[in-house]
């Protein structure tokens, strides 16, 4: 293998706890974190997305992007799809090899195999779960034809090796794999690409870069000084310029993680955001926009303008998502007369940056319970999990997008965003491990209960110690992976275990001598691995029994709760 690729590759297994992993599959890792970073910047774990078997007609890895969201299995996928009005949906998929150099065979392999995999007909051959699954989402996407009217999924192919070059026959293969795929009639594109070491070593130092542009900004005002802000500015941006230098990705799609610390995702076209995308069409209306739009709010960790050029590094729009969506979906149609009213802070002050989130959100009758992403809760998370306990049991919660991305110190496994913090304590400590993979419909019903001033803070570390001890267990390969989908089941079942069914303790020194209990367990590499396969001989035995009871494979039961029921009962010894 290259020497460049060899070295990446290594710090890409440390810093993601990998290290117990052949080459081979590191490399599967590798390449998966590299290419789906391009189309996904949140953090997400890359071994998960592994097919990682045999049957797997060639397919190393696959991503599925839903509405921006990067999904694993049906189950997830249905949870999304029914929820959504409108569908934007990309498949990735990738083959890596750590040979050095690409074949025409391999190409000729993989596009007839896709052709297969991606058609609805019967698959001539058999065919692993991770196929089986992946089939099953494009099932359940196409299934409603009207969410995906105006536009059918995209699909990105990989072919990466750690060769230096792509020959003009192996471009031909791929090219004439691309029209191949095309002659389904089931995407709205397909990239057929082959990605040498060269670009594999970019996108490797591109996933974990802050975002950053520079862009022109003519008609600015710097603000008088406030106090915790460094510096701000107000002004009007062409929105033209707002779409090219700042919303738009080096995929030229949109960079959907700017709005990771606006409390609101896109609300599709809405009264409001239909009455934005009139105007815009309106060609007088549109030259009154900076005037009938309440702009944008930037904050950024790091700001330079030398005159009229504006420089912004590690920044994020926490008010005017609703905006930018319309903006970047009408791009074509807009030009330099329609100007956009934007305001640019910068300050390192998180203080500041919360009341900043919470003042411009307030104004456009965001409620209360929307705003708690920011509250001082999250910040006594974030200070406990990296402060309170020792090096060996230190965690990282992710309140910004990539907030510890540029830190070669942390390793990212121990980093685990709001999402994962969610479905780790609805698991654990609510007894919602059946349904933590409809997260946003068991948010709607049970969020309340979650980010609480008055709840004890060591619960949700415990619940995150417990969840990267876990997954510790499945990466290397100490717990059967076929059961990795059973996980939050696994939590839920260590919480019986040690701690029965006992309520959730509210005092600090109950809360600490409970949580004692389990932490001591799952810091103790030997003790959490003992009870983590006992445990799962238990889980075991029920997927047993549901396979051949009710002919249900993993990704379904794991969101049945009966299924939920019979790990309790066997768990506590009541079955």
């Amino acid at each position: 293998m290259d020497l460049v690729i060899q070295r990446l590759v290594a710090d890409f297994q440390h810093a993601h706890d990998l290290g117990a992993l052949p080459m081979h599959e590191a490399f599967e890792a590798f390449a998966a974190y590299c290419l789906l970073s391009r189309h996904f910047s949140a953090s997400f774990s890359p071994d998960a997305f592994r097919t990682g078997g045999g049957n797997d007609l060639g397919i190393d890895a696959i991503g599925l992007l839903v509405d921006n969201h990067l999904l694993q299995d049906a189950a997830e996928v249905k949870a999304y799809v029914h929820g959504a009005r409108k569908l934007e949906v990309e498949i990735v998929l990738i083959q890596a090899k750590t040979s050095a150099g690409f074949e025409t065979k391999v190409v000729s392999d993989l596009a007839e195999n896709l052709r297969h995999v991606l058609d609805p007909a019967p698959l001539p051959y058999p065919a692993s779960p991770s196929i089986d699954n992946l089939r099953q989402c494009l099932e359940i996407i196409y299934e409603d034809l009207g969410k995906l009217a105006d536009e059918l999924p995209k699909l990105s192919v990989y072919y990466v090796t750690t060769g230096e070059q792509v020959s003009d026959m192996v471009e031909q293969k791929a090219q004439s794999a691309t029209t191949r795929l095309m002659e389904l009639h089931r995407f709205h594109s397909v990239q057929f690409r082959c990605v040498p070491r060269a670009e594999l070593a970019d996108a490797y130092r591109r996933a974990g870069r802050k975002a950053s542009t520079s862009f022109r900004m003519p008609k600015q005002l710097a603000m008088p000084d406030i106090p915790g802000v460094e510096t701000a500015y107000t002004g009007l941006l062409p929105a033209t310029t707002l779409v090219e230098k700042i919303l738009t990705d080096d995929r030229q799609g949109l960079r959907t993680m700017l709005f990771h610390d606006n409390v609101r995702d896109f609300q599709g076209y809405n009264d409001v955001n239909a009455e934005i995308r009139d105007t815009l069409m309106d060609p007088i209306r549109r030259r009154r926009f900076a005037v009938l739009n309440n702009g944008i709010t930037i904050v950024a960790r790091k700001l330079a303008v030398a005159g009229e050029t504006v420089h912004l590094t590690d920044f994020q729009i926490v008010n005017g998502c609703q905006t930018c969506h319309v903006l970047f979906d009408h791009r074509d149609q807009l030009t330099e007369e329609v100007l956009v009213n934007v305001r640019i802070v910068y300050s390192e002050d998180e203080d500041v940056i919360s009341g900043i989130v919470a003042a411009t959100n307030r104004q456009t009758a965001v409620s209360k319970g929307d705003l708690d992403a920011r509250d001082r809760f999250h910040q006594q998370l974030e200070d406990d999990f990296q402060h309170r306990y020792g090096t060996d049991r230190r965690l990282y919660y992710e309140r910004r997008s990539k907030q510890y991305s540029a830190d070669p110190k942390v390793e990212k496994t121990r980093i685990i965003d709001r999402q994962q913090l969610s479905k780790a304590y609805l698991a654990m400590f609510l007894n919602e491990p059946a349904r933590v993979g409809r997260l946003t419909e068991l948010l709607a019903e049970r969020g309340k209960e979650l980010f609480v001033a008055s709840q004890q803070p060591i619960l949700y570390y415990t619940a995150a110690a417990t969840l990267y001890r876990v997954d510790w267990l499945f990466r290397n390969r100490r717990l059967r992976k076929d059961l990795a989908p059973t996980k939050f089941h696994l939590l839920s079942a260590i919480r019986l275990r040690v701690l029965g069914t006992a309520a959730i303790p509210q005092t600090p020194k109950l809360a600490a001598t409970t949580c004692k209990q389990v932490l001591d367990i799952m810091w103790d590499p030997a003790e959490s691995e003992r009870l983590c396969v006992e445990l799962q001989t238990l889980i075991g035995r029920a997927v047993e029994f549901e396979e051949t009871a009710a002919g249900l494979r993993v990704g379904e039961m794991v969101r049945n709760q009966r299924f939920a029921d019979r790990i309790r009962r066997a768990v506590l010894g009541t079955d």
